[in-house]
């Protein structure tokens, strides 16, 4: 498995930092690229309906896990 990595983003006007794996990045930027969104725009989505006892970087990876159970969005 590869190692955890942090990365930073804007989101609704602030940096904000998540870490992810690799395969996890990947797979975010997979989801964001199908829907035609940016990054950015899809980490604000999650992180606006994610629940406030929920830290950003497991929704973000349950929010991956979720798209791959719909199969990849079809």
């Amino acid at each position: 498995m590869s190692a955890v990595e942090k990365r930073s983003v804007t989101i609704r006007g602030h940096r904000t930092s998540y870490s992810l794996e690799k395969s996890f990045h990947d797979d975010l930027v997979a989801i964001a690229t199908a829907r035609t969104l940016t990054l950015a725009a899809l980490v604000a989505e999650i992180d606006a309906t994610r629940p406030r006892d929920t830290n950003l970087s497991s929704a973000l990876r349950l929010h991956v896990l979720e798209w791959a159970k719909r199969g990849a969005g079809s």
